[in-house]
Formats: structure tokens, C-alpha cells, sequence
């Protein structure tokens, strides 16, 4: 199976690998060569593949994995190669600026729609 990881700044990873273990919303999963085809979206944590039965983990941000025959692609924000430790921090402070983004976003859409509404508003009182 091929694994090929993009990122917003170019191709991350691109190897031959004997299986996959990823993290999505649903919980963890594992892919192997004849699995079937899969898209799934995937949540900051730790994504494992195997190199001649020697696991390598990465930490992964949210993105999309879809195997589609004998290649996986996975796009995501971000990514880190490390030790399965060093990787449990890198996680938490993915899942910290996935939650600081989400608040900034929420509060970008109340401002939009209470401008939205006094603009309504404006139109109804003229």
C-alpha cells in the first residue's frame, strides 16, 4: 500500500507501508492492503504506519484520509514525526489551536449576523 501525505506547504510523506492506524471522530481504525475503499475524516491525533513491521507515528492535525485502491492520501494542516511521547504534547496543541480557531470563527459569524440584523433592522425603521 502507498501512503502519501500532503500538507498546505507540499507533500509530507510518500512511501510503500504495510498498514495504516488513523483517528477519526468515530474512534481509531486500522487499514491493511485489501481493505476497501474509505474516506474518513480524521481528528488531531497520533497516525501510525508500518515500514517492514517497524511502526512510524506521526502527529496529525484534522484533515481527510481516502484510500482509494493500493493508495491512501491523507491531507491535513499539519503533521510532526517524532516519539510516540514528544507526539501526545504535539497532539494536545493541535486540538488547543483547533478550539482557539473555532472560537474565533463562532465569534466572526455572531459579528456578521448581529450586522446583518441591525442592517435589517435599519431598512425596516426607514
Amino acid at each position: 500500500m502507498r501512503l502519501k501525505i500532503i500538507l498546505p506547504s507540499g507533500i509530507f510523506l510518500d512511501r510503500r507501508v504495510d498498514r495504516i492506524r488513523a483517528e477519526s471522530s468515530r474512534g481509531g481504525f486500522c487499514l491493511l492492503p485489501r481493505h476497501i475503499d474509505i474516506a474518513s475524516a480524521l481528528v488531531p491525533g497520533i497516525l501510525t504506519y508500518f515500514e517492514n513491521g517497524k511502526p512510524v507515528h506521526l502527529a496529525v492535525d484534522s484533515g481527510l484520509l481516502v484510500k482509494q485502491g493500493d493508495l491512501v492520501r491523507v491531507s491535513a494542516r499539519a503533521a510532526v514525526a517524532g516519539e510516540l511521547g514528544e507526539l501526545q504534547l504535539e497532539v494536545e496543541r493541535m486540538q488547543t489551536d483547533a478550539s482557539e480557531a473555532e472560537k474565533s470563527a463562532r465569534s466572526a459569524v455572531a459579528k456578521l449576523e448581529a450586522g446583518f440584523v441591525r442592517g435589517l433592522i435599519e431598512v425596516e425603521t426607514r
